[in-house]
């Protein structure tokens, strides 16, 4: 049933205690030693080590199911390499730079984020990624509302929002066409269901942003003309250093080209226009590739917003992703996950117990090893089979393992989408995370609607 298979099989109080255990050690040296999400991974794993020990299991069949669970992320580390070039090049080209001097043109006095909001979601779909819509556009808002001196938490929480909406609901979307994958489900029928949850959120969440949304005064403004004078004459601004990487990642992505490649040669266009843009040595290009873009225009705000990005900038969050599924692969090989999910679904009867306890696994599974594919994997293998014995269709399935577990992995401060965008943002999960309105919804939705029994898809008998 699983990837990594259990090598012994705890008893239900044992595999709750070191869930308990585990979460412990994480929210306290996070929330309230405020330390690495790292540090807070690497003491869960130490835990289980030892339980393991206890339980008679060699240290190196234990070190061998931590680097089974580390492969799944191989791939992931090679994107987010990618994504770091990407960001780097953008800003070398003067990318990244554009669409920030854009924004401003987009700002009103009223419904600032709510504007925000719209346009990351926009963007969100029509690339098919939440992480590159937030390190290229929600980078651009960030610097916006640090010359606006608006809220970076409420900003980040309507980036996010809006991010995540694309990603759940594009066709482009790893998450999307893998929850439609595991469960046989047609891509386009999954995205029309998912829309019977997602729409009301992102309705919901456009009103509450343009509430929260700050009256931008006049002096506001003219200190965003003046930030905007200064971001011109770095001589980065060119509409086609925006229009031409950004068009090229969307024709790849259009064409379902692998998202590894479809960054590269988003990269490698930018690189190409920087020739005439930005010219550098080959030398510093490969040096800025590797260690993100320096701005030295002598404005410290201009500095602090363009010095981003490059391979180096990525070895936080690639660490995040290792750790995180070696400690996923300790708790499989341990019997800890499979164990809890046996025990929920033997208590499975009605519809309501099925789509709430499926809810509460993806949103578990996030929490637990921090991982948005193996929530929509996991939960997927785990109540297929019980959707169908009470008498649902397992597109049912896949709108909850996406309402639930896609949108809520930026909401785990250790989780690989909450690190990535708190590092890139430089705005903490925990700070953000109030105002992540549409991420904070979808789950909700998802569980009021089967409780309801309304919009569900039936077995035809």
């Amino acid at each position: 049933m699983f990837r990594i298979k259990a090598i012994q099989m705890p008893t239900l109080t044992e595999a709750v205690l070191m869930v308990i255990v585990m979460i412990s050690l994480m929210s306290a040296s996070i929330i309230f030693y405020e330390a690495p999400p790292h540090i807070a991974l690497l003491l869960a794993m130490l835990s289980l080590i030892i339980y393991g020990l206890v339980k008679k299991i060699s240290y190196q069949q234990l070190e061998a199911d931590m680097v089974e669970g580390a492969k799944a992320g191989i791939a992931a580390v090679f994107l987010f390499f990618m994504i770091g070039i990407l960001i780097a090049s953008w800003m070398l080209a003067g990318t990244i730079p554009t669409l920030i001097y854009g924004g401003f043109e987009l700002v009103t006095p009223k419904f600032y984020l709510a504007v925000i909001f719209v346009v990351t979601a926009i963007i969100g779909l029509s690339v098919g990624s939440s992480l590159t819509t937030v390190g290229t556009v929600g980078l651009a808002f960030i610097g916006i509302s640090q010359t606006l001196d608006v809220s970076l938490a409420m900003t980040a929480g309507a980036i996010v929002s809006g991010a995540f909406f694309g990603d759940k609901m594009s066709p482009l979307s790893d998450t999307t066409n893998m929850a439609s994958s595991i469960l046989q489900v047609d891509l386009f029928d999954h995205i029309k269901n998912m829309g019977w949850t997602t729409f009301p959120a992102f309705l919901i969440s456009l009103v509450l942003f343009a509430i929260i949304s700050p009256n931008i005064t006049v002096t506001e403004f003219t200190k965003m003309n003046e930030f905007q004078e200064s971001l011109a004459e770095t001589g980065l601004i060119n509409w086609y250093a925006a229009v031409i990487p950004i068009a090229v990642l969307l024709l790849l992505s259009i064409k379902k080209v692998p998202a590894f490649l479809a960054l590269s040669a988003g990269s490698l266009t930018a690189l190409i226009i920087s020739i005439f843009t930005n010219p550098q040595p080959i030398g510093k290009v490969l040096i800025t590739l590797f260690g993100g873009y320096v701005s030295e225009t002598g404005n410290e705000q201009i500095d602090t917003l363009l010095t981003r990005g490059g391979m180096e900038s990525m070895l936080f969050t690639i660490g995040i992703v290792i750790l995180a599924l070696s400690l996923g692969g300790l708790l499989f090989s341990l019997g800890i996950v499979p164990k809890l999910l046996n025990s929920i679904e033997n208590l499975l009867n009605s519809i309501q117990s099925v789509i709430i306890s499926s809810a509460l696994t993806a949103i578990g599974i996030n929490v637990l090893i921090g991982e948005q594919y193996l929530s929509i994997l996991l939960t997927g293998e785990a109540y297929g089979s019980q959707y169908k014995k009470v008498g649902l269709e397992t597109i049912n399935l896949a709108r909850v393992s996406e309402d639930a577990g896609t949108v809520v992995n930026p909401l785990v401060p250790w989780s690989v989408c909450g690190v990535f965008i708190a590092s890139v943002l430089d705005v903490s999960t925990l700070s953000y995370l109030p105002f992540t309105f549409f991420c904070l919804l979808s789950p909700l939705l998802t569980i009021a609607f089967g409780l309801s029994g309304k919009t569900l898809t039936y077995l035809q008998k």
